[in-house]
Protein backbone atom coordinates (compact mmCIF):
# COMPACT_ATOMS: atom_id res chain seq x y z
CA UNK A 1 0.00 0.00 0.00
CA UNK A 2 1.09 3.56 -0.71
CA UNK A 3 1.60 5.75 2.36
CA UNK A 4 -1.36 7.70 1.45
CA UNK A 5 -3.74 4.42 1.95
CA UNK A 6 -1.68 3.62 4.69
CA UNK A 7 -2.76 6.84 6.54
CA UNK A 8 -5.98 6.11 5.60
CA UNK A 9 -6.09 2.77 6.84
CA UNK A 10 -4.71 4.06 10.02
CA UNK A 11 -7.76 6.71 10.00
CA UNK A 12 -10.28 3.97 9.80
CA UNK A 13 -9.02 1.89 11.70
CA UNK A 14 -8.71 3.98 14.90
CA UNK A 15 -12.09 5.24 13.86
CA UNK A 16 -13.66 1.72 14.23
CA UNK A 17 -11.70 1.12 17.14
CA UNK A 18 -13.19 3.96 18.91
CA UNK A 19 -16.49 3.22 18.09
CA UNK A 20 -16.07 -0.71 19.77
CA UNK A 21 -14.64 1.45 22.55
CA UNK A 22 -17.87 3.58 22.96
CA UNK A 23 -20.15 0.33 22.29
CA UNK A 24 -21.78 2.42 19.49
CA UNK A 25 -20.89 -1.00 17.21
CA UNK A 26 -21.96 -3.73 19.31
CA UNK A 27 -20.56 -7.53 19.49
CA UNK A 28 -21.87 -9.32 16.63
CA UNK A 29 -22.69 -6.10 14.37
CA UNK A 30 -21.62 -7.40 10.53
CA UNK A 31 -19.50 -4.46 8.83
CA UNK A 32 -19.74 -4.61 5.01
CA UNK A 33 -17.00 -3.24 3.16
CA UNK A 34 -19.13 -1.27 1.28
CA UNK A 35 -20.87 0.42 3.56
CA UNK A 36 -18.20 0.95 6.02
CA UNK A 37 -16.43 2.58 2.44
CA UNK A 38 -18.93 4.66 1.78
CA UNK A 39 -19.03 6.45 5.60
CA UNK A 40 -15.47 7.47 5.64
CA UNK A 41 -15.46 7.66 1.73
CA UNK A 42 -12.58 5.20 1.09
CA UNK A 43 -12.16 1.86 -1.02
CA UNK A 44 -12.93 -1.71 0.11
CA UNK A 45 -9.58 -2.06 -0.14
CA UNK A 46 -8.73 0.34 2.40
CA UNK A 47 -11.41 -0.84 4.78
CA UNK A 48 -10.38 -4.12 4.50
CA UNK A 49 -6.69 -3.44 5.91
CA UNK A 50 -7.86 -1.29 8.62
CA UNK A 51 -10.50 -4.85 9.42
CA UNK A 52 -7.87 -7.09 9.02
CA UNK A 53 -5.92 -4.76 11.91
CA UNK A 54 -8.81 -4.94 13.85
CA UNK A 55 -8.96 -9.19 13.29
CA UNK A 56 -5.69 -9.14 14.55
CA UNK A 57 -6.50 -7.26 18.18
CA UNK A 58 -9.22 -9.46 18.58
CA UNK A 59 -12.13 -6.81 17.87
CA UNK A 60 -13.09 -8.07 14.38
CA UNK A 61 -13.79 -11.47 13.49
CA UNK A 62 -14.13 -12.62 9.51
CA UNK A 63 -16.87 -15.44 8.56
CA UNK A 64 -15.93 -17.27 5.70
CA UNK A 65 -18.43 -15.86 3.20
CA UNK A 66 -20.15 -13.51 5.45
CA UNK A 67 -17.90 -10.67 5.81
CA UNK A 68 -16.70 -9.63 9.21
CA UNK A 69 -18.23 -8.84 12.01
CA UNK A 70 -17.80 -7.03 15.68
CA UNK A 71 -16.35 -10.04 17.74
CA UNK A 72 -18.37 -12.18 20.14
CA UNK A 73 -15.83 -13.05 22.96
CA UNK A 74 -16.71 -15.93 25.12
CA UNK A 75 -16.82 -16.28 29.05
CA UNK A 76 -13.65 -17.99 28.87
CA UNK A 77 -12.00 -15.65 26.54
CA UNK A 78 -13.70 -13.13 28.53
CA UNK A 79 -11.90 -14.68 32.05
CA UNK A 80 -8.61 -15.23 30.43
CA UNK A 81 -8.44 -11.27 29.04
CA UNK A 82 -9.17 -9.94 32.46
CA UNK A 83 -6.35 -12.35 33.89
CA UNK A 84 -3.84 -11.11 31.48
CA UNK A 85 -4.58 -7.43 31.65
CA UNK A 86 -4.45 -7.57 35.54
CA UNK A 87 -0.62 -8.74 34.74
CA UNK A 88 0.20 -6.47 32.66
CA UNK A 89 -0.84 -3.68 34.94
CA UNK A 90 0.50 -4.93 37.72
CA UNK A 91 3.93 -4.68 35.93
CA UNK A 92 3.11 -1.38 34.93
CA UNK A 93 2.50 0.17 38.12
CA UNK A 94 5.89 -1.79 39.33
CA UNK A 95 7.49 -0.09 37.13
CA UNK A 96 6.10 3.63 37.65
CA UNK A 97 6.89 3.02 41.16
CA UNK A 98 10.50 3.13 40.23
CA UNK A 99 10.49 5.65 37.84
CA UNK A 100 7.98 7.65 36.78
CA UNK A 101 8.67 10.32 34.18
CA UNK A 102 9.64 14.01 35.31
CA UNK A 103 5.95 15.19 33.36
CA UNK A 104 3.99 11.96 34.30
CA UNK A 105 2.14 12.69 37.51
CA UNK A 106 1.16 16.04 35.32
CA UNK A 107 -0.06 14.42 32.85
CA UNK A 108 -2.02 11.54 35.27
CA UNK A 109 -3.35 14.22 37.37
CA UNK A 110 -4.94 16.01 33.90
CA UNK A 111 -6.25 13.37 32.11
CA UNK A 112 -8.21 12.49 36.22
CA UNK A 113 -9.75 16.13 35.58
CA UNK A 114 -11.11 15.31 32.37
CA UNK A 115 -12.54 12.25 33.73
CA UNK A 116 -14.70 14.13 36.11
CA UNK A 117 -15.85 16.71 33.28
CA UNK A 118 -18.13 13.83 31.88
CA UNK A 119 -18.58 12.30 35.50
CA UNK A 120 -22.01 10.73 35.37
CA UNK A 121 -23.01 12.69 31.85
CA UNK A 122 -21.60 10.98 28.84
CA UNK A 123 -20.99 7.19 29.06
CA UNK A 124 -19.09 6.53 25.85
CA UNK A 125 -16.61 9.33 26.58
CA UNK A 126 -16.41 8.61 29.73
CA UNK A 127 -16.09 4.81 29.13
CA UNK A 128 -13.22 6.02 27.03
CA UNK A 129 -11.37 8.10 28.85
CA UNK A 130 -11.70 5.24 31.48
CA UNK A 131 -9.24 3.21 29.19
CA UNK A 132 -7.10 6.14 27.93
CA UNK A 133 -5.91 5.88 31.82
CA UNK A 134 -4.76 3.05 31.52
CA UNK A 135 -3.20 3.18 28.63
CA UNK A 136 -1.53 6.11 29.55
CA UNK A 137 -0.03 4.94 32.65
CA UNK A 138 1.57 1.94 30.25
CA UNK A 139 2.87 4.26 27.83
CA UNK A 140 4.21 6.20 30.71
CA UNK A 141 6.35 3.11 31.67
CA UNK A 142 9.11 3.78 28.45
CA UNK A 143 8.70 0.09 27.61
CA UNK A 144 6.70 0.01 24.40
CA UNK A 145 6.00 -3.44 24.25
CA UNK A 146 4.11 -3.34 27.31
CA UNK A 147 2.55 -0.08 26.53
CA UNK A 148 1.31 -2.37 23.07
CA UNK A 149 -0.13 -5.21 25.04
CA UNK A 150 -2.17 -2.85 27.12
CA UNK A 151 -3.70 -0.34 24.35
CA UNK A 152 -4.38 -3.86 22.70
CA UNK A 153 -5.71 -5.49 25.75
CA UNK A 154 -8.24 -2.06 26.87
CA UNK A 155 -10.62 -1.95 24.12
CA UNK A 156 -11.03 -5.89 24.28
CA UNK A 157 -12.29 -5.66 27.58
CA UNK A 158 -14.47 -2.65 26.99
CA UNK A 159 -15.83 -5.27 24.07
CA UNK A 160 -16.34 -7.80 27.05
CA UNK A 161 -18.31 -4.92 28.86
CA UNK A 162 -20.36 -4.36 26.51
CA UNK A 163 -21.50 -7.51 25.70
CA UNK A 164 -21.67 -9.08 29.47
CA UNK A 165 -21.78 -5.93 31.85
CA UNK A 166 -24.44 -4.53 33.85
CA UNK A 167 -24.78 -0.77 33.68
CA UNK A 168 -22.78 0.84 36.43
CA UNK A 169 -21.63 4.17 37.55
CA UNK A 170 -18.19 5.69 36.47
CA UNK A 171 -17.63 7.62 39.63
CA UNK A 172 -15.49 4.66 41.81
CA UNK A 173 -13.60 4.86 38.74
CA UNK A 174 -12.54 7.59 38.95
CA UNK A 175 -11.75 7.87 42.88
CA UNK A 176 -9.64 4.71 42.47
CA UNK A 177 -7.85 5.93 39.72
CA UNK A 178 -6.58 9.10 42.17
CA UNK A 179 -6.08 6.82 44.66
CA UNK A 180 -3.32 4.94 42.13
CA UNK A 181 -1.48 7.92 41.74
CA UNK A 182 -1.37 8.52 45.09
CA UNK A 183 -0.05 5.20 45.96
CA UNK A 184 2.39 5.72 42.67
CA UNK A 185 3.71 8.96 44.12
CA UNK A 186 4.40 7.52 47.45
CA UNK A 187 6.73 4.50 46.00
CA UNK A 188 3.89 2.37 47.90
CA UNK A 189 3.58 -0.28 44.82
CA UNK A 190 1.69 -2.97 46.93
CA UNK A 191 -0.72 -1.05 48.27
CA UNK A 192 -1.23 0.58 44.04
CA UNK A 193 -1.60 -3.07 42.96
CA UNK A 194 -4.02 -3.86 45.79
CA UNK A 195 -6.10 -0.88 44.66
CA UNK A 196 -5.40 -1.73 40.80
CA UNK A 197 -6.80 -5.26 41.61
CA UNK A 198 -9.87 -4.06 43.08
CA UNK A 199 -10.56 -1.56 40.38
CA UNK A 200 -10.14 -4.62 37.85
CA UNK A 201 -11.99 -7.22 39.63
CA UNK A 202 -15.07 -4.43 40.01
CA UNK A 203 -14.88 -4.34 36.45
CA UNK A 204 -15.21 -8.15 35.85
CA UNK A 205 -17.43 -8.36 38.02
CA UNK A 206 -19.61 -6.16 36.55
CA UNK A 207 -19.49 -8.36 33.66
CA UNK A 208 -20.24 -11.86 35.80
CA UNK A 209 -17.03 -12.75 35.41
CA UNK A 210 -16.24 -13.80 38.78
CA UNK A 211 -16.90 -17.02 40.02
CA UNK A 212 -20.12 -16.95 41.64
CA UNK A 213 -20.78 -18.01 45.04
CA UNK A 214 -22.14 -21.81 45.32
CA UNK A 215 -25.91 -21.64 45.87
CA UNK A 216 -27.23 -22.18 49.44
CA UNK A 217 -28.42 -25.27 48.85
CA UNK A 218 -24.89 -26.61 48.14
CA UNK A 219 -23.40 -24.87 50.58
CA UNK A 220 -25.85 -26.40 53.43
CA UNK A 221 -25.87 -29.81 52.18
CA UNK A 222 -22.30 -30.35 53.01
CA UNK A 223 -23.99 -29.72 57.03
CA UNK A 224 -27.03 -31.26 56.06
CA UNK A 225 -24.98 -34.60 55.88
CA UNK A 226 -23.55 -33.92 59.36
CA UNK A 227 -26.75 -33.81 60.62
CA UNK A 228 -27.83 -37.21 59.19
CA UNK A 229 -24.77 -38.79 60.56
Amino acid sequence: MSETKNTLADAVHDLLRKAVIDQALKPGMRLPEDTVGEQFGVSRTIVRHALVRLENEGLVVTRRNRGAFVAEPSKEEAQHVFEVRRCLENEVIRILCDRMPASGYDRLEAHVRSEHTVRGKDGPVSIRLAGEFHVLLAELTGNHVLARYVSEVVPRCSLIMSMYARSHSSDCAVDEHSQIIEAIRAGDAPRAIQIMDHHLGAVAERAELSPKPDSIQSILSHYGKELAK
